[in-house]
């Protein structure tokens, strides 16, 4: 892990000096201060607290701070004391030795433990606190909630303990151990990609390492919302888990062979298939061709066959690749980093000491895919990982834009969480596509995509995923194929009324997250489902701009700005808390500063029609009807009827949508007076847009805008909107014509 340097600014107060020979009982607490964080250590048993502004934001563990091999540490003696970090001596009950240094910065503690006995269980605990949210795929992996006595989705993860946290358990796949309480303004999060002990609760906080490396870094976080997220951004970063910026494209709606075609897949039935969706007027901007390229030799069975097609069903890959490109779509296929060990490039990789080792032999894997014993490329190895671009370019030369990683079935071996991140690292720093499915802390993805999500599985599932990505720091959400995969044939396809309902509560839900993509062909359907899944799509290519600039946002910041969970947007709200779940369905989220989505979503799909929609402070807009509602209430049983755009407009009320091709700003009269900055999809500099003194149900006529220069713009409406062209670099002031 990189190390970082200290700020020099900060001020460390002891409130007593210790030596090595000293011993817990002789000793008095240890007072550490950074601006408004304060750390107390109790030497015996190490326990520790912090307070934020004279206010204990979390309390000490009953039992111990720091266990070593499952003893608890006290702090004997310090080593050396400075302005910005102090180091601790500490020996367990049972004699074990560990060395703790300890950096306070302005939002966040670093808390640094190197064991004597490296591969020793090391565990940090305070005191608890609740409600809890992140975890990523974790918060949705049900087993591990065995003990709780609600075992229904639910974005708190409060009761959660597992003590041999990894990916793999499960549909666990990316990964987070970050755990955010917006309540206390408080995070915490041990960095570390094998595996990890998480618990949370209102008693306890526990965050560990099962077999320790030389040092093991435990962080908590303190502030707004913003500070941590951006702490945590930066805490990531220097550990070596990388922050990608996002690529507009994938943005847009897109189209998945699996989803559309299952395993018939082939030049014709994918051509057939896109050329349809087009036609139907679907604004599709990418497409993955996942299903069924390679060669049908079942040694080639798999999407490592890098540059190898099957020549009967894709006679042609660089004719269909260029028909799609010539419609302006980015084409990407399914890859991952398993080699089928009597496959096409197994020897070279072998001989060249490429894969994965076990007592200094290749690894043999077996798992859910490739069906075939496969070895696994050892990303790590900055050879191995050479190689397998080289092989990877193969497929670029036929014109490939990028690839859906999606590499899974491995839950029996204990492999590290960042296995896959170099390999998106590299495709990535390329400038290809990515959508991403595996990796710890990282966001090297264009898109993060939850598990498949099936028309046969739970449906609170998809959102408690979505947002549990979102509070873990991976807002950019694809939430699989609207439909699911009906291909796959574990449920029945007979067009009912519930399959028909469930197509458009999934297509309008879908449609508000960073990306989304088609599958089932829509026109399969009656025309009045067929009509809103093709307004869903219609609706997301229009938010697409918008939902990129938040999501460039989240690459400088670390705040989830694509998709904010109420908690996280209005942490000082009580009424935000507690409806995330599969009793109230209150799957809200913030998009922007200005987007409030309220889809009607859960297992409840097929009867519900109305949902109980909080409303957050400020003054919110029906997107579709203009009707306007003050903030701080509950509009029981709204009706949310199939069609119904789920949005409200508040906050700046300023948002970017496509209007025909035309990227232009939408404001929205719900703010007499905000600001709020936005991107162009094609452009690096922000324009402002800064509102004054703007009266409720004001007319688009009666409101004139001007550049910074003092120019009037021209404006026209849209909508509940009035609109105008915005540059780059700008700044606009919309006010009252008075």
């Amino acid at each position: 892990m990189k190390k970082r340097s200290g700020f020099h600014f900060v001020y460390v107060a002891i409130a007593c000096s210790l030596s090595t020979a000293s011993t817990p009982a002789q000793t008095r607490d240890i007072h550490l201060r950074s601006g408004r964080i304060v750390l107390t250590i109790s030497p015996r048993h190490s326990r520790y607290w912090f307070e934020v502004e004279g206010n204990r934001i979390i309390a000490p563990d009953a039992g111990a701070g720091i266990l070593l091999a499952g003893s608890p540490v006290s702090i004997t003696g310090i080593r050396a004391c400075g302005a910005t970090h102090c180091v601790l001596e500490g020996v367990s009950d049972v004699g074990g030795k560990l060395k703790i240094s300890i950096t306070l910065e302005p939002h966040h503690v670093e808390m640094i433990a190197e064991p004597q006995h490296i591969g020793d269980e090391i565990r940090f605990a305070t005191g608890g606190a609740t409600p809890a949210y992140g975890l990523a795929d974790h918060a949705v992996e049900q087993k591990l909630f065995s003990t709780l006595p609600n075992k229904q989705y639910s974005t708190d993860v409060t009761g959660f303990a597992d003590d041999t946290f990894l990916s793999g358990q499960g549909q666990t796949r990316l990964v987070s151990n970050f755990v955010i309480y917006p309540r206390q303004g408080l995070a915490v999060l041990l960095i570390d990609p094998t595996m990890k002990i998480v618990h949370t609760s209102g008693e306890q906080i526990v965050q560990g390492v099962v077999h320790s490396s030389a040092q093991v870094h435990m962080y908590y976080f303190f502030g707004t919302m913003h500070e941590i997220y951006s702490a945590y951004q930066k805490a990531c970063k220097e550990a070596g888990y990388k922050v990608f910026m996002p690529k507009y494209e994938a943005f847009g709606v897109g189209w998945e062979a699996f989803g559309a075609l299952a395993w018939d897949t082939d030049q014709a039935t994918v051509s057939k298939s896109i050329d349809h969706y087009l036609a139907d007027g679907y604004p599709l901007r990418w497409a993955v061709i996942g299903s069924g390229f390679w060669p049908s030799a079942p040694e080639m069975h798999e999407t490592t066959s890098f540059g190898l097609w099957d020549p009967q069903k894709y006679p042609d890959p660089k004719g269909l690749i260029q028909h799609l490109h010539d419609e302006s779509l980015k084409v990407m296929l399914g890859l991952r980093i398993t080699f089928i060990t009597t496959g096409p490039f197994a020897a070279e990789g072998l001989s060249h000491g490429y894969f994965l080792k076990e007592n200094d032999k290749a690894k043999v894997f077996t798992g859910g895919w490739p069906k075939l014993p496969y070895y696994l490329l050892d990303a790590h190895n900055a050879a191995a990982l050479d190689w397998y671009m080289g092989l990877v370019k193969r497929w670029q030369d036929y014109g490939i834009d990028g690839f859906k990683e999606d590499f899974y079935g491995y839950g029996k071996y204990d492999l590290r969480d960042d296995k896959v991140d170099p390999t998106n690292d590299r495709l990535m720093a390329e400038h290809q596509l990515v959508i991403e499915r595996n990796g710890y802390l990282s966001s090297n993805g264009d898109l993060h995509r939850i598990n498949d999500f099936n028309f046969d599985q739970n449906q609170d599932r998809g959102p408690v995923n979505a947002l549990a990505f979102a509070y873990s720091g991976f807002p950019l959400v694809y939430p699989d194929i609207v439909g699911g995969t009906f291909g796959e044939n574990h449920f029945s396809v007979d067009r009912t009324a519930k399959m028909e309902m469930y197509m458009m509560r999934n297509a309008q839900w879908a449609a508000l997250h960073s990306s989304m993509g088609m599958g089932e062909p829509p026109w399969s359907f009656r025309a009045p489902v067929a009509k809103v899944m093709l307004d869903a799509a219609k609706l997301h290519a229009m938010l697409a701009p918008y939902l990129f600039s938040n999501a460039r946002r989240f690459a400088v910041d670390g705040y989830p700005w694509t998709m904010t969970p109420l908690p996280i947007a209005f942490p000082d709200d009580p009424a935000v808390y507690g409806h995330e779940n599969a009793t109230d369905r209150g799957y809200e989220w913030m998009i922007g500063d200005a987007l409030l989505a309220t889809p009607l979503y859960g297992e409840d799909y097929a009867t519900a029609n109305s949902r109980d929609i909080y409303l957050p402070d400020g003054q919110w807009m029906d997107f579709d009807t203009g009707e306007l509602y003050s903030g701080r209430q509950t509009l029981k049983d709204f009706a949310l009827p199939p069609g119904k755009t789920p949005l409200f407009v508040g906050g700046s009320g300023t948002i970017i949508e496509d209007l025909g091709s035309i990227v232009k700003v939408c404001v929205y009269p719900v703010a007499q007076k905000a600001s709020t900055t936005i991107t162009l999809p094609d452009k690096e500099k922000p324009f402002t847009v800064q509102v004054i003194g703007l009266p409720p149900r004001m007319r688009w006529t009666d409101v004139r805008v001007h550049d910074s220069a003092g120019r009037v713009i021209e404006t026209s409406s849209v909508g509940k909107a009035f609109t105008f062209v915005p540059k780059a670099g700008e700044r606009y002031t919309v006010e009252a014509i008075r």
